[in-house]
């Protein structure tokens, strides 16, 4: 393990492997670097990959008030680490972040993102602002583990997901991250696309998402239609569908895809 300090003196966990251009890999809500460790691997044969904590979780520490400025300052100092320039991909929430960043002018070669959950539809903002308000208050009162379950049903886990989940050895270290469930909401902002923002971003951009159904964010064109709308704002960006994928997409499908892209 190695670490970074941004640039407000948060001090940022990361794992380095391979040889080649440098990636940066951007985890989405409720996971460490754990949770991209194996495509970290799967990248490792053609990229040098820099596999972080984002602030908050994991080995990395944590500076409030939080603001997304401060993780794209986390992203800029990774950079930075990798000798100024690198790709980004992010997955989930941490897409968001990935084009926040890339809208902020991070020195980014080529920048792929996978299933950001934007929520396109025209009650889209109502939702994201009662989500954020609602999860901002059980924080505020300690409530973590009812945090992280708002978070599962807002994500379309039935309650019998939650209980199982409640009752799985794996809760307390849930509840242990739920806080920074707060931090994905802020960079998702009302919910919607950027549109003052995204078409400010220069470099190459791949938007992914995966071809199969899956029960989060209630499943259907939830993320095709996110997709859409991001390929809409940012210039140039294409579009790929992995066929048979869902949102827990397999590091082995994903990283062909983005090899490719980020080799052209």
């Amino acid at each position: 393990m190695h670490r970074v300090t941004a640039k407000d003196g948060t001090s940022i966990a990361f794992e380095r492997l391979g040889v080649g251009p440098a990636i940066v890999l951007v985890g989405g809500a409720a996971v460490d670097r754990s949770a991209n460790a194996q495509l970290a691997h799967e990248l490792a044969e053609r990229f040098t990959v820099y596999n972080y904590d984002r602030r908050g979780r994991g080995d990395s520490e944590d500076t409030l008030p939080y603001e997304v400025d401060r993780e794209i300052e986390d992203i800029a100092a990774l950079i930075a680490e990798a000798g100024g320039a690198a790709h980004l991909f992010g997955i989930s929430s941490g897409g968001a972040l990935a084009l926040e960043a890339a809208a902020a002018g991070l020195p980014i070669a080529r920048l792929a993102v996978y299933e950001v959950p934007y929520d396109v539809a025209p009650d889209g903002p109502r939702r994201s602002r009662e989500y954020a308000d609602r999860l901002r208050a059980l924080l505020a009162a300690g409530r973590r583990g009812e945090a992280f379950a708002l978070f599962m049903v807002t994500a379309g886990a039935t309650g019998e997901m939650v209980e199982q989940a409640r009752e799985s050895p794996m809760w307390p270290g849930l509840e242990a991250i739920a806080p920074t469930l707060a931090y994905d909401a802020a960079c998702l902002g009302d919910g919607r696309p950027p549109a003052d923002r995204l078409p400010g971003i220069a470099c190459p951009t791949l938007v992914a998402t995966g071809g199969a159904d899956s029960f989060v964010a209630g499943g259907g064109d939830f993320f095709a239609r996110a997709a859409d709308a991001i390929v809409e704002l940012v210039p140039g960006a294409v579009r790929e569908t992995i066929e048979g994928q869902t949102h827990m997409v397999d590091p082995k499908a994903l990283a062909p895809v983005l090899t490719r892209f980020l080799g052209q």
